[in-house]
C-alpha cells in the first residue's frame, strides 16, 4: 500500500511538471511493456503519456511523452510500478554503411570488369548479368557447389529500406511485405522515398546492351552502374544516399538462394535512418507471417531489452536471425549481432582477409563472408557495386535459405538457429581475422546439414 501511495504521489508531481510545458515542449517516444495489454492505457494516464500504436504483441506499445521530463527521470518514476514491466527510449539507428570509417580495398574484380561483362545468362527463369551471377564472391563461399544440392527454400524477411518491387530479378520472388515508415502493407517500395523527377530518371532505363555505362558514386559504400544517358541526367539530382540499400541486400540474398522467397519490410528511410520501434514491429511481423530467416543489415551501439525480446520470440518460432556486425573497424559489441541467438556476420575482402572496416571479435562475430566489391541489384533494372557488412550478412541469409532447402526430410522437419550456427562453423580459415568461425563455406555447410542426424522438432 505504501508503495502504491508513493507511485500515485510521484505521478501527480509528474503531471504537474508536464501540464505547463505541453503547449511548447517537444516529445520523446518510448517502448512500453506492461503487465497486461489492458494496463497500457492506465500506465499512460498515470504518467502523462499517450499511446501511439501497438508493436505487434498485446503487451508492447509505442508511447509518447513530453521531453520536459528526461527519459532517465521517467524511468526512475516508473521503477517499482507493478503495472510497468519495462520502458526504454525509442532510439534511432542507421544502416552500418553510414559509419563506414575506412574505404574498402580495391575490389578483386574491378568495376570496369563488372561493367564490360554484360553478357546475359539465365538465373532461374530470369536473365541477369554474368558479372552479377558469376562474381568471385560466389566462388569464395563455395556457393556454386552448394547450389547443386539446394537453391533455397522458405521466406527471407529483409528489414531494411524496402525494395524495388518491379526489378525483373526480384519481382518473381517477392511476397507481401510491410512499410513501417508509412504503416502500409504491400510492396514496401523504395520508390516512395523519391521525388517524382528523380524516380522517373532512374526508371527510364533503356536496358540497351550497346549503350555505354557509367559509374555514379552514391556514397562511400555504393557505386551505381547506370547507362550514360541516365547518369548524365541524374547529375545534380542524386537520390538520397541510402536509397536502394534494401534492393541491394535483396539482390545478394537472391543470388545465393534464387528459389527462396523475399519479404521486404521497410523500417528504414532512404537516408539510412530508422526507429527501434519499427524494427521491433518488423521482427514480430516477419515471425507471424511465415518468415524462416530474418536479415538485419543494421546495428545499434546499445543493448535493447525489447529488441532482444523480439528476437527471442522469433527464435522460439524457429526463425533464423542474421545481422551485420558494423563497419567501424572496432572490437566492440553492437546489437543485434552480439546477441547469442543471432548470427553476427563480419566482412572479408576477395583475398580472404578481414575487411579493414569490419568490426571483429569472438563475442560479436559468428561467421564472415565477402563484403567488398560485390555486384548486386539496384532500383530501376540497374546494378551496383557495394561494400559493407550489410552485404556480407545478405550472403549469409541466402546461405541459411540454402541450408533449409538442403535439410534431409528423413531426419529433420525444420532447421533452427543452433543448427545453422553449427553448419556455419564448417568454415574456411581466416588467419588472424578474429571473425568467429571464419569465412563461410557453403559447400561444407550444406554437406554437414545433409549428413548430420539432427533431432526431430515434430
Amino acid at each position: 500500500m505504501r508503495k502504491r501511495i508513493l507511485i500515485w504521489l510521484g505521478s501527480m508531481l509528474l503531471q504537474a511538471a508536464l501540464i505547463p510545458a505541453q503547449a511548447t515542449a517537444g516529445t520523446n517516444n518510448y517502448i512500453l511493456r506492461t503487465s497486461t495489454g489492458t494496463n497500457a492505457a492506465i500506465v499512460c494516464s498515470r504518467y502523462g503519456l499517450q499511446i501511439v500504436r501497438n508493436l505487434g504483441q498485446a503487451d508492447v506499445y509505442l508511447v509518447q511523452g513530453s521531453d520536459s521530463v528526461p527519459p532517465d527521470i521517467l524511468q526512475q518514476w516508473m521503477k517499482g510500478d507493478p503495472d510497468v514491466k519495462h520502458i526504454e527510449p525509442d532510439d534511432d539507428t542507421n544502416v552500418p554503411e553510414k559509419s563506414l570509417v575506412i574505404n574498402p580495398s580495391p575490389a578483386g574484380m574491378p568495376l570496369t570488369t563488372a561493367i564490360t561483362d554484360r553478357d546475359l545468362i539465365k538465373l532461374y527463369g530470369a536473365t541477369a548479368w554474368a558479372g552479377y551471377v558469376q562474381q568471385p564472391a560466389m566462388g569464395l563461399i563455395n556457393a556454386f557447389l552448394a547450389q547443386k544440392r539446394s537453391t533455397g527454400t522458405g521466406i527471407v524477411a529483409i528489414i531494411d529500406t524496402g525494395v524495388d518491387p518491379r526489378h525483373p530479378l526480384l519481382s518473381p520472388v517477392l511476397v507481401t511485405g510491410y512499410d513501417f515508415t508509412r504503416n502500409v502493407e504491400g510492396a514496401a517500395s523504395e520508390w516512395n522515398d523519391l521525388n517524382q523527377s528523380t524516380a522517373a530518371i532512374l526508371q527510364q532505363s533503356t536496358a540497351a546492351i550497346l549503350e555505354k555505362l557509367s559509374v555514379v558514386q552514391l556514397n562511400q559504400s555504393t557505386a551505381a552502374i547506370l547507362e550514360q544517358s541516365t547518369a548524365a541526367i541524374l547529375q545534380g539530382k542524386k537520390p538520397p544516399a541510402y536509397f536502394g540499400h534494401g534492393t541491394m541486400v535483396a539482390g545478394l540474398v537472391h543470388l545465393v538462394a534464387p528459389t527462396a522467397k523475399i519479404m521486404p519490410l521497410k523500417a528504414f528511410k532512404a537516408d539510412g535512418s530508422a526507429r527501434l520501434s519499427d524494427i521491433v514491429r518488423a521482427i514480430y511481423y516477419a515471425t507471424d507471417h511465415g518468415a524462416r530467416i530474418i536479415n538485419m543489415s543494421f546495428s545499434l551501439p546499445r543493448f535493447s531489452d525489447e529488441l532482444m525480446r523480439a528476437i527471442n520470440y522469433a527464435n522460439r518460432k524457429g526463425v533464423i536471425c542474421v545481422a551485420s556486425v558494423g563497419n567501424e573497424s572496432k572490437h566492440d559489441l553492437v546489437y543485434p549481432a552480439a546477441l547469442g541467438n543471432v548470427a553476427g556476420v563480419g566482412s572479408t575482402n576477395l583475398h580472404d582477409q578481414r575487411s579493414a572496416f569490419s568490426n571483429y571479435g569472438a563475442d560479436l562475430v559468428t561467421i564472415a563472408a565477402p563484403g567488398e566489391g560485390l555486384v548486386t541489384t539496384y532500383p530501376g533494372k540497374h546494378y551496383a557495386q557495394v561494400s559493407g557488412t550489410s552485404f556480407s550478412a545478405a550472403l549469409v541469409s541466402g546461405a541459411a535459405a540454402l541450408l533449409i532447402g538442403a535439410v534431409n526430410s528423413d531426419t529433420r522437419i525444420s532447421l533452427e538457429q543452433a543448427d545453422a550456427r553449427r553448419a556455419f562453423s564448417q568454415a574456411a580459415e581466416c588467419k588472424e581475422c578474429d571473425l568467429g568461425s571464419g569465412i563461410i563455406d557453403l559447400g561444407a555447410a550444406v554437406q554437414y546439414i545433409r549428413q548430420e542426424k539432427l533431432p526431430d522438432t515434430k
